[in-house]
């Protein structure tokens, strides 16, 4: 009996509401990108990552924490619809073909591009409710005050243990480390 691509996949296929014009090109991906270069930086997100936590949360609070602002952990709903039905299943999708084996090369590399342009749409939703007007700039010592706490908050809700602390403490200092600027909103 064949399975729907509904019922593999566990998601309801309706149309989601978006909105219309997004911001692609803006500060928090060009902090993403500048941040991921970090080869640190990328080995600890997607290790905590493999732990529950999204990448897209831990990367808002280090963005805002580098401009002096608190990060709650509070998404907007379409955020958290896009990284679930979208982004997380092309991830899922792209685990699942196997990395060995040449003939499925072209496909992994395409299920990825794929993954990173989902990725980056779900930045730009994120940046969407994160850009409330924030006159005040942040000096070195705001920021450096901001960076573990606004990290603790983008936690799952199953909490942190003692390995994703010393993760977040990893990336607590690479962010410290961050040159201030450019980032700004």
């Amino acid at each position: 009996m064949p399975v729907s691509l509904e019922a593999n996949l566990n998601l309801p296929l309706e149309t989601m509401r978006l909105p219309e014009h997004l911001e692609l090109e803006n500060p928090l991906w060009r902090f993403a990108l500048i941040f991921w270069q970090d080869t640190l930086a990328q080995e600890t997100c997607l290790a905590l990552q493999t732990e529950g936590w999204s990448v897209t949360r831990i990367l808002c609070a280090g963005w805002l924490a580098l401009n002096g602002r608190a990060y709650t952990g509070i998404e907007d709903a379409t955020v958290t619809e896009w990284r679930s039905r979208v982004t997380g299943s092309l991830r899922k999708i792209r685990m699942s073909v196997p990395k060995a084996q040449a003939s499925y090369t072209a496909l992994r590399s395409s299920l990825a591009s794929l993954e990173l342009e989902s990725e980056r749409i779900e930045l730009a939703l994120a940046w969407q409710t994160l850009t409330t007007p924030n006159p005040e700039q942040s000096n070195m010592h705001e920021r450096d005050n901001l960076i573990r706490p606004n990290l603790a908050a983008a936690a799952p809700v199953s909490g942190m243990t003692a390995d994703t602390r010393q993760l977040l403490s990893i990336l607590g200092d690479i962010l410290i480390a961050f040159p201030q600027g450019g980032t700004q909103p």
